[in-house]
């Protein structure tokens, strides 16, 4: 297994990168945000995973080796393949997925493009015990799934007092579920008055 790979960034393209390392150049399948640190010309070290098929050896690149332990782990499940384990990183960190699977947060996993509802439910069902625990996360997690609703319906009603429709309100709130996960991943609880003016904010941009 090639666990790792350090060398010169000589390309980066929307869906990888290529290293130089001892003069051969290797090309490594990332997520946007592994892409987003890479700079051409600069040298960079990338936690790796092989995926061996009979057509192909396809090397998978991420930022920390706890990146490329949940690729690998989200893969047994079954139905996730490298491209849709990728796609699961794309979207959610692994300590996002790590609360999203504890908390059975299934809304949270079919935000990723390729899972449904049932396949959400499988995920959840086959890995709840297997992706392991972030700090302070799974508290977040299994005490903070009805404050995950509270902060909803406080955001989605607070809009609609303010004169939104209520489907604006839905949309607003699915934009900025993101920055909810992501402090409910850091072991915070989602603040109402935070997301209201980033819901805001979404709204008078569209």
């Amino acid at each position: 297994m090639i666990a790792s790979v350090t060398g010169r960034v000589t390309a980066v393209a929307p869906d990888g990168a290529v290293i130089e390392v001892g003069g051969v150049g290797i090309l490594t399948h990332c997520t946007p945000g592994t892409l987003a640190r890479l700079k051409v010309g600069e040298e960079a070290r990338l936690a790796t995973s092989l995926v061996v098929r009979e057509e192909s050896l396809t090397l998978y690149g991420f930022a920390t080796d706890d990146e490329r332990a949940v690729f690998e782990l989200l893969q047994t499940a079954s139905g996730v393949g490298p491209k849709l384990a990728l796609a699961m990183l794309a979207v959610h960190a692994p300590n996002a997925l790590r609360v999203a699977v504890a908390a059975a947060d299934l809304k949270a996993l079919t935000q990723v493009p390729g899972i449904g509802q049932k396949g959400a439910q499988r995920i959840v069902l086959e890995l709840k015990d297997r992706l392991g625990t972030p700090d302070e996360a799974v508290n977040a997690a299994l005490n903070g799934g009805r404050k995950a609703a509270v902060w909803r319906e406080q955001v989605h009603s607070g809009l609609v007092g303010l004169g939104y429709s209520s489907k604006d309100a839905d949309e607003a709130v699915l934009a900025v579920e993101p920055e909810a996960d992501a402090a409910q991943a850091a072991g915070r609880a989602p603040q109402v008055a935070v997301l209201l003016k980033s819901a805001l904010r979404a709204l008078s941009i569209r």
